[in-house]
């Protein structure tokens, strides 16, 4: 039987790592990979040109633009237009040269700003976005709708996870651009190797969030493409057919920064500063659905956190100043 030959698009970043490594395992898979010097995923006929010269069975698709609430809302027209070309090429793409499963990695910001906890699928376009980072989730609810109006149209097999807030390996720990975790955890080191006596948080420390660590998000989307296709579109309805991927368990970003404060043995205080914007007041996914099709996550917050600490450490000179 001949290798199963899977295109990762985005394989450099912390979501396409981890997918690689996992769907490495599988000595019956060949990865397909294309670094983004050989691939422009913006631009819509190198993307045809690269699928028609290249044999491949499925797609995951988790390249993205990303970044935290200063990079959004400082380059929102880059987040929305990166976001939006890179969905239409490679979906359209995968499409055009008869491709028939593909995986769209979308995001849990997606959702209504208040929408209801813990957030159900359903809340889709119930209401209005976290304006922090609305041209992201703009683009990235045009890709669940991409997947599914191909699905309609053509009898697609095009699914979509909504990841909530990941961590991990090769995250970005640059100083501007990053996420909450690889900030906190670069912020409290620096801190501790310059004797500090104290670290400003953002915010107010009040709102609620999940993480999951990037291995189980890599897990679960192997497990969704696994499903056989009744079973992933079971007691769906109709327009809704992406699934949530997290743990259902949330804490403060108080708890969190004191908690990255203890995995790294910073010992200073920490101060808020409410001048800072918040985003939302809580975010946690509802997953039930995924959770009754077979998949649960591993990994507990403060362990997720100690491999992501000692990755920074082992990696740490790569990183720009």
């Amino acid at each position: 039987m001949s290798a199963k030959r899977i295109y990762v698009a985005g394989h450099k970043g912390m979501v396409g790592r981890a997918l690689v490594s996992e769907l490495s395992k599988n000595s019956n898979i060949e990865i397909v990979t294309a670094s983004r010097g050989q691939l422009d995923l913006t631009n819509q006929l190198s993307v045809k040109q690269f699928f028609k010269s290249h044999d491949v069975d499925e797609v995951y698709l988790a390249a993205a633009k990303v970044g935290g609430i200063h990079a959004n809302n400082t380059l929102p027209a880059s987040f929305i237009y990166e976001n939006l070309m890179i969905s239409a090429n490679v979906i359209e793409a995968a499409h055009e040269s008869d491709i028939n499963k593909l995986l769209f990695l979308g995001s849990s910001c997606i959702y209504p700003k208040f929408a209801e906890q813990p957030i159900k699928e359903s809340s889709l376009l119930s209401g209005a976005l976290e304006p922090t980072n609305e041209p992201y989730a703009i683009a990235k609810i045009a890709g669940i709708k991409l997947c599914e109006s191909f699905n309609r149209q053509y009898g697609r097999d095009y699914r979509s996870v909504m990841p909530t807030n990941l961590y991990g390996p090769y995250d970005n720990f640059e100083l501007n651009g990053s996420h909450v975790i690889p900030a906190l955890i670069r912020r409290f080191h620096q801190a501790k190797q310059n004797n500090d006596d104290e670290v400003i948080a953002w915010g107010s420390g009040k709102p609620m969030r999940e993480f999951l660590y990037v291995d189980d998000m890599a897990s679960a989307s192997m497990h969704v493409m696994a499903l056989e296709k009744s079973a992933y579109l079971a007691n769906t309805q109709p327009m809704l057919s992406h699934i949530n991927v997290g743990t259902g368990i949330d804490c403060t970003i108080r708890e969190l920064v004191e908690t990255v404060a203890k995995v790294v043995g910073f010992k200073g205080d920490i101060t808020f500063d409410t001048s800072k914007p918040d985003g939302a007041p809580r975010k946690l996914m509802d997953t039930s659905r995924l959770t009754a099709l077979g998949w649960q996550f591993k990994t507990p917050l403060e362990e997720g956190l100690k491999l992501s600490y000692q990755w920074f450490l082992d990696n740490q000179d790569s990183f720009r100043q």
